[in-house]
């Protein structure tokens, strides 16, 4: 009797509180929630029916709403077999996963936690494959690395590269290609001249002066400025040619 007024809600402990033979207060209880038997099994039956695979965006959810319908309709005296639970899945898949479903039946699965667990490993290895495709769409290459070291630039350090370096690379590496022909080296580096210059800056400038003095006459007819250095436009330089040519006429 304790055990009874101590799970039952407060409204009926008041309502019972002067029975005290345990058989009389379940009795009682039994013929006042009997009756709603009949009412949860009519919606039992009517969720049984309208619950479909389909109609759940995750296994979980189908899952969960499944079982608490069927522990409805056993409490209601229904009894549900592990063959009814099957083909339920079956039937409400839906239309576009009908070779799906067709792999499923073939499977020849026996027991209802057997397909579940199934569906639950091919939703989570969706999930994975969608996850990847959104963080690198199909076609795009992965960003390089920064610590990543590209062979154009292999010998631009101190070490012994095959590139121009402040190490000792470049003149002992040239050694392995063998002996060195004047003739195939016909390429100058353009700092030559400039380095010519500072070795002897008397020569340089008697010949930048001789160079500036025949260029500048020869071509505009201005001082001042390197030959290299002319700006002058085309135009007006072909006045000038013509002037030198026709020196009677006034242009």
């Amino acid at each position: 009797l304790i055990f009874l007024r101590h799970h039952i809600d407060d409204v009926l402990k008041y309502e019972y509180l002067t029975v005290e033979n345990p058989l009389e207060l379940w009795q009682n209880l039994n013929d006042r929630f009997e009756h709603l038997k009949a009412v949860v099994l009519l919606k039992a039956l009517n969720d049984w029916s309208q619950l479909r695979f389909q109609d759940f965006k995750t296994v979980s959810e189908y899952n969960s709403t499944l079982f608490k319908t069927v522990s409805q309709l056993k409490m209601c005296g229904e009894v549900i077999t592990e063959d009814m639970l099957l083909e339920k899945t079956y039937r409400t898949f839906h239309a576009s996963n009908m070779l799906l479903q067709q792999q499923y039946r073939l499977h020849g699965f026996k027991k209802y936690r057997e397909l579940i667990g199934s569906l639950l490993i091919a939703e989570q290895n969706k999930e994975l494959l969608l996850q990847n495709h959104e963080n690198r769409p199909t076609g795009s290459a992965l960003l390089p690395e920064v610590n990543a070291i590209s062979p154009h630039f292999g010998g631009r350090g101190r070490g012994r590269g095959t590139e121009r370096g402040r190490g000792r690379g470049s003149g002992r590496n040239q050694n392995f290609l063998g002996p060195r022909n004047n003739n195939s080296m016909k390429w100058q580096n353009p700092d030559t001249k400039q380095r010519q210059k500072w070795r002897n800056p008397g020569q340089s400038s008697k010949d930048e002066q001789t160079q500036n003095k025949k260029g500048n006459y020869n071509r505009c007819g201005m001082e001042g400025y390197w030959y290299r250095a002319c700006r002058t436009a085309k135009h007006w330089v072909d006045l000038y040619q013509t002037s030198l040519k026709e020196n009677d006429k006034r242009i």
